[in-house]
């Protein structure tokens, strides 16, 4: 039996989290919003660290992890389950991981705007890293022989 590749879907799904993190990022650049709804706040942050604001001002050595995860992501593809939730799942991180590599590597910084008040700004390049994580938690747990 052939196994049906998911690489189209991978790849596609990758370059989607990218591209719209690197295009959300570069609007809220230019127009600098201050929109406020209820919970939710949409402004412009300047994070020099990981999630949740660690590793402050270690830009160079998130970026040289964000590489090597990338990296290891992209050479161990042949691993991922042949399964389009852990592909999805899978691209998903790594969009988000090139994402924010992208911003670390030309912008010195990674750009977070949503605000949800309760919780730390963060970015579509982080929220694909965490939906992509989690779910990969839930699949392994569901899939588990």
């Amino acid at each position: 039996m052939v196994k049906k590749s998911f690489l189209p879907l991978f790849g596609a799904v990758t370059l989607l989290v990218i591209l719209a993190d690197q295009l959300t990022k570069y609007i809220v650049l230019l127009k600098q919003p201050q929109i406020n709804a209820f919970f939710l706040t949409i402004h412009l942050v300047y994070n020099t660290g990981a999630g949740f604001g660690i590793l402050q001002n270690n830009t160079t050595a998130l970026a040289i992890i964000s590489a090597i995860v990338a990296l290891i992501i992209i050479s161990t593809y042949k691993k991922i389950p042949n399964h389009h939730e852990a592909q999805i799942f899978v691209a998903l991180f790594l969009g988000g991981t090139f994402g924010n590599l992208l911003d670390r590597v030309f912008r010195k910084v990674v750009i977070d705007f949503i605000d949800l008040a309760f919780w730390p700004a963060f970015n579509i390049a982080d929220l694909a890293i965490t939906i992509g994580a989690l779910g990969l938690v839930i699949y392994f747990w569901k899939n588990e022989k």
